[in-house]
């Protein structure tokens, strides 16, 4: 995979706290950071763009995910 470089400035007391905690590979960490919210903001999308024209209520999306997490807990034998 080609890689790009990505610069951020950061406080220099961040930086100083982050130069304390040398076990950390803050390159990894915040690479795979940035790959989970690029994840998380597509599916964001996804679901904005799926429910664009929907006419459901916020009290009904609420109530269908209590259902959904409902029958998920059963199927798998936990208590909901």
């Amino acid at each position: 995979m080609e890689k790009a470089t990505l610069t951020l400035a950061v406080s220099k007391k961040l930086k100083a706290e982050m130069n304390e905690i040398k076990e950390v590979n803050w390159s990894e960490e915040t690479r795979q950071f940035l790959e989970e919210r690029v994840k998380r903001l597509k599916v964001l999308k996804k679901l904005d763009e799926l429910t664009r024209n929907s006419e459901l209520t916020e009290e009904d999306a609420i109530e269908f995910g209590r259902k959904i997490n409902k029958g998920i807990a059963a199927r798998h034998g936990l208590k909901s």
